[in-house]
């Protein structure tokens, strides 16, 4: 079993350069199946991930 523990103290690092990230920089990606967005760590500008939201078809 998997134990979660939220924790407002600690400061999560980019995997890639290991600055704290206070910030995460995002950018809306343009697609005709509705809105995605990719994350990205504002000292490296490394891709952290990319995301999407339901499109039009889904409410």
């Amino acid at each position: 079993m998997l134990h979660l523990e939220e924790r407002n103290d600690v400061v999560p690092g980019c995997p890639h350069c290991e600055a704290s990230l206070h910030t995460i920089w995002y950018r809306q990606l343009a697609t005709t199946l509705g809105k995605r967005y990719i994350y990205f760590c504002p000292e490296c500008r490394k891709v952290l991930g990319v995301s999407h939201r339901k499109g039009f078809w889904m409410g």
